[in-house]
């Protein structure tokens, strides 16, 4: 894993965004945001929408079940989507974020070590079906369509914080 920036916290605004939502088991879940980044792109390209990053966000997990994602796109504004493609918002607030490349569970277990070890706090609650996250996602920096290698990808991991989280967090690695 290559890590370009943070862990930090950071401060993103309300971002409009499209995006196709499912529930699938997380065993075969990248499989599954492939071929709905694939189906995105077709229904953005028929109507000719300009975007922004692409995203895989993680509504509910629940590693050992099914898990509830969203492959979406970040819009300049908000568009009408159909009962397939759903218009929403990346929610504004408080992030934990880390920049990196390659290695998503490492990334992952870093950035949630470095949460715990600054004593903050996620902004999500147990739920019978899993760990319900505010917002958590990865945002593809790296565009999918121009590179297919997935370990080449640039990629910025997010996840909101409660609000009592602090601006500047002591013993940042």
């Amino acid at each position: 894993m290559e890590i370009f920036e943070g862990p930090a916290i950071v401060f993103s605004p309300e971002r409009h965004c499209l995006g196709i939502r499912t529930i699938t088991p997380f065993r075969g879940m990248f499989a599954v945001r492939d071929m709905l980044m694939d189906e995105l792109y077709t229904w953005l390209g028929d109507r000719d929408i300009d975007f922004g990053h692409t995203f895989f966000r993680l509504h509910v997990i629940d590693m050992a079940g099914s898990m509830d994602v969203e492959v979406g796109v970040v819009t300049e504004k908000p568009f009408e989507g159909d009962t397939r493609v759903r218009a929403g918002v990346l929610p504004a607030g408080k992030y934990a974020s880390l920049t990196y490349a390659n290695h998503g569970r490492r990334a992952n277990r870093t950035l949630v070590e470095w949460v715990r070890s600054n004593n903050l706090t996620f902004d999500s609650r147990e739920e019978t079906a899993g760990d319900y996250f505010a917002c958590r996602y990865e945002a593809y920096l790296t565009d999918p369509r121009s590179e297919r290698m997935k370990t080449r990808w640039r990629i910025e991991l997010s996840i909101r914080l409660a609000d009592e989280a602090s601006p500047d967090p002591p013993g940042r690695p």
